[in-house]
């Protein structure tokens, strides 16, 4: 079979050693050329318009944030994500939504595994699908973080579908909000009536999707199903465990760990279990992870948060004083609620703006008079960021990195800007 690899990245290099066996001949496709090793014996393609020149393969391999749309071939366009559901032997449990996804799936693992669960947790939170294929057991269980990306062109749902909250994210590259609800929607509309779908209530794009499954529903923050009451984790009417159990800051957070133990029901009901899980699962890197306290402030890296829903998020899960670090590169992307919420907050200490988005989100805060109530500056470099958070903060503060924005302006990625962010938290003096 001739197959081009479209895209090569960390999901490509995977992609290429699957699909690189005698009987197939590969080509690796990109529009520039690869930041990655091209193994030595591979044929490659670069050029702006090579996604345009796919006619005369049998299959093109689509790297996930590649658009469909980008792509001319007369042949099959296939994914990881695709190959991976197909060939998997294993029941599995699927996350989406715009923020809490590597969270949710973090706490789906740690609760199966307290349960004796053999788990496999894939996508962008954990290895390569592709890469583990061989490995999975019937008996075990897939946990699988989605992005619209991989959903885009999805022919099969998971077993278990897990809707977070959606907003709008991604719009630099999904041509409208629509785009990116109907690429999400594929991890519901392919499921039958002995699959479950649990989705967020209060969350219009949520419940929409689910609306389109077959599958049992189960809606999470309700008193039929796993929902927080009096400083408990409850399902139903049995009480599970103190909220106290779980090791993550924020309402948010508990939102994610009900969605968790809604899409673990079938495996495990004992409260005893599902504690220990929550317990053991101390959160993920750059997802509002404390980093350091000094001179009694605390300073929290929440880099993955790139939309402004994710920023509000993490700017409510604190009662004291905060100073935030908000910007970046532009994702589409309306700011118009995080300014409210910032003015709103009573509790804002100072916002630092940074990168091309940083003045833009300045402005608007200007305009709405934040300068009265709210110190707002501008910063560029990484070590001005911290310094200048540090000088604002006060004893008692928290200083969070939550950026409301993409990392690309300034930095890798968003790891790379919270990594930056440690190190340089780290070495204030």
């Amino acid at each position: 079979m001739k197959i081009a690899i479209a895209g090569y990245g960390v999901e490509g290099e995977a992609n290429y050693r699957y699909w690189n066996t005698p009987e197939n001949q590969v080509v690796i496709v990109d529009e520039s050329q690869p930041a990655r090793d091209i193994p030595v014996d591979a044929s490659i393609i670069v050029g702006d318009d090579a996604f345009t020149k796919l006619n005369g393969y049998d299959m093109v391999v689509r790297t996930a944030g590649l658009a469909l749309r980008k792509i001319a071939t007369d042949g099959k366009v296939w994914s990881a994500t695709n190959e991976f559901f197909a060939k998997c032997p294993a029941p599995i449990i699927g996350v989406t939504g715009s923020k809490g996804k590597g969270t949710t799936c973090g706490l789906i693992a740690s609760i199966l595994q307290s349960a004796g669960k053999t788990v496999h947790l894939v996508g962008n939170i954990g290895m390569p699908a592709l890469d583990i294929l061989a490995t999975i057991q019937p008996d075990d269980i897939v946990v699988y973080e989605l992005s619209s990306f991989q959903l885009w062109d999805l022919e099969q749902s998971p077993h278990v579908a897990v809707v977070l909250m959606i907003e709008p994210d991604h719009l630099d590259v999904h041509t409208n909000m629509h785009e990116y609800v109907a690429a999400k929607s594929h991890i519901a509309q392919h499921q039958s009536v002995g699959d479950t779908i649990v989705f967020n209530v209060t969350n219009q794009y949520a419940q929409q999707i689910s609306e389109l499954s077959a599958a049992k529903k189960r809606g999470y923050q309700t008193a039929d199903f796993a929902h927080v009451s009096d400083g408990y984790f409850w399902y139903g009417e049995q009480k599970l465990c103190s909220v106290d159990t779980l090791q993550l800051a924020g309402a948010h957070n508990q939102d994610n760990a009900c969605a968790a133990i809604n899409a673990v029901w079938e495996y495990t009901q004992e409260g005893q279990v599902i504690a220990e899980g929550l317990a053991a699962f101390t959160g993920l890197p750059h997802r509002l992870k404390f980093v350091r306290e000094l001179r009694d402030v605390r300073y929290y890296d929440d880099s993955i948060a790139t939309t402004p829903g994710s920023a509000i998020a993490a700017i409510r899960a604190f009662d004291q004083p905060k100073v935030v670090i908000i910007g970046g590169s532009n994702k589409g992307a309306d700011y118009s609620s995080l300014v409210d919420e910032i003015m709103a907050s009573g509790t804002m200490r100072a916002v630092i703006a940074i990168g091309e988005q940083g003045p833009v989100i300045a402005e608007l805060l200007k305009e709405r008079g934040a300068g009265k109530a709210v110190n707002v500056q501008v910063s560029h470099s990484m070590q001005e960021i911290t310094t200048t958070a540090s000088a604002c903060a006060q004893p008692g503060d928290v200083v969070i990195l939550s950026p409301a924005c993409a990392s690309f302006d300034m930095f890798k990625s968003y790891a790379d800007r919270g990594d930056q962010f440690i190190a340089a938290v780290n070495g204030l003096e």
